[in-house]
């Protein structure tokens, strides 16, 4: 089966074939098609704007499509910066991280909790005229995975706020507690991720499309 992964993130396309890796699934990504628009993301929430890609995509192309939402919340912060989290600052991952730090620069560590959320979204067409009622199907999953964030950047590996985001007892990797997202080595980083607890739960569902 062919699965459209319904984001330009270099990196996301990467870490979703990845986890995706052990099923019969043919992906391909926006690059395969350079003239679909996507739409804007104005859902209040993850979930609103991962439906709103999915069922676009399935709608636009015919395939059976996936997309994600996903940010971070930080407690200290009211949850934000949240389903804004790629575009609530200017500029580079970096600029936001860092953006991030400089908020939190009086908050002790213990008051950092956050959290890493993912909202999936997979919807793939019925019938030949395709829109919003009814006649696209889809199956949703959301995940979290609990940490805090660091004091300051650490780490090469992953993309987004992984070099602060610091795991705690409750990620579930208690061996890399005080590491950062961007400190652990990607297989355990599949195993605990929001958007890899979030691919595990819809992964029975693409397991049988693809049949």
């Amino acid at each position: 089966m062919k699965l459209l992964l319904a984001t330009a993130n270099a990196h996301k396309i990467e870490e979703i074939s990845a986890l995706l890796g052990n099923l019969d699934l043919e992906i391909v990504s926006l690059a395969a098609f350079p003239d679909l628009q996507m739409p804007a993301e104005t859902g209040a929430a993850m979930r609103e704007n991962a439906r709103l890609k999915a069922f676009h995509c399935a709608r636009e192309t015919g395939l059976a499509s996936l997309a994600d939402d996903s940010g971070i919340e930080v407690d200290a912060l009211s949850g934000a910066p949240g389903v804004r989290s790629a575009r609530w600052i200017e500029g580079s991952d970096e600029d936001r991280t860092r953006a991030l730090l400089d908020k939190l620069k009086s908050t002790p560590l213990f008051g950092r909790t956050s959290r890493y959320r993912c909202a999936i979204c997979l919807a793939w067409p019925l019938g030949e005229n395709l829109s919003y009622d009814g006649e696209v199907h889809c199956e949703e999953a959301e995940a979290t995975c609990e940490g805090r964030i660091a004091n300051e950047l650490r780490g090469e590996n992953g993309f987004g706020y992984d070099p602060v985001f610091e795991l705690t007892n409750e990620s579930g990797a208690p061996e890399w507690v005080g590491k950062t997202m961007a400190q652990v080595p990607p297989e355990i980083k599949a195993q605990v991720s929001h958007r890899a607890r979030a691919i595990e739960k819809i992964k029975p569902v693409l397991r049988e499309l693809s049949k």
